[in-house]
């Protein structure tokens, strides 16, 4: 099972990212898939999750409005856009499968201006 996340960098207040998180090893579509971010001095905080169809979604309350989940099961690809980005959404994210109990390297999302 590999998990690799992919697309972050730095931004300024305001803007804009979109992370990639590529899966193999395993049925992609039959699987509800996570991110997770973890920022310095904090624990892992669970950002959105995506049931197996992409239909249901969940977020937490601190990007709801600002962030989407979506998948894409042809490509066993999960992505989150990232809107109105924010000093505090600083943090390493990664994307997470819950039932197989994988995760990935994360890649660093920082917001600065």
């Amino acid at each position: 099972v590999q998990l690799q996340a992919s697309g972050g960098g730095v931004v300024q207040p305001g803007g804009s990212l979109r992370l990639s998180c590529q899966t193999s090893g395993f049925t992609f579509s039959a699987y509800y898939m996570s991110w997770v971010r973890e920022a310095p001095g904090k624990g892992p905080e669970r950002v959105a999750t995506s049931d197996e169809k992409g239909v249901a979604t969940s977020y937490a309350e601190s990007v709801k409005g600002r962030f989407t989940i979506s998948r894409d099961d042809a490509k066993d690809t999960l992505y989150l856009q990232m809107n109105n980005l924010k000093p505090e959404d600083t943090a390493i994210y990664y994307c997470r499968n819950v039932a197989l109990g994988a995760r990935g390297p994360g890649t660093l999302v920082t917001v600065s201006s």
